[in-house]
């Protein structure tokens, strides 16, 4: 499957953007019964969401469904190494998530709480950013 990405825009590049504060909505389990939630500001590129849909998807070998709750639909530019300065802004080179603390990232259901745990683990280890699992009986 290739990389997550919008299938249009209104602009084709963007300003960088503050990376404060805490997560606006999408902070509590909404399909699932266990959660990867973010404990921390930052930037999930579509690789690393890639890789970490691949990884749980690989861990709960069809017995469970995953639910994606973050989609990258921020450009992100890049020039070659020897651009001189003031050479405009470079091209979109990748698509990134803004993640504020709070977000839930990932969702699970169909599987025992301790299978859920292991498999946030390995998806942990894709991203940039700290996370916690979270539990239907955590929030309620």
């Amino acid at each position: 499957m290739p990389l997550l990405l919008p299938k249009r825009i209104k602009y084709r590049k963007a300003f960088r953007g503050k990376r404060r504060g805490n997560a606006k909505g999408g902070s509590r389990l909404a399909f699932g019964a266990y959660g990867l939630k973010a404990l921390e500001n930052g930037w999930v590129t579509a690789a690393q969401i890639e890789a970490c849909r691949v990884a749980v998807s690989r861990s709960l070998a069809r017995g469970g469904k995953v639910w994606l709750r973050l989609f990258p639909d921020k450009p992100v530019t890049a020039h070659g190494q020897e651009k001189p300065m003031g050479a405009g802004k470079g091209l979109v080179d990748h698509w990134v998530a803004v993640v504020k603390r709070g977000r839930v990232l990932f969702e699970v259901d169909g599987i025992p709480e301790l299978l859920a745990r292991q498999t946030f683990r390995v998806a942990a280890s894709k991203l940039p950013i700290r996370t916690r699992m979270i539990t239907r009986k955590e929030e309620g």
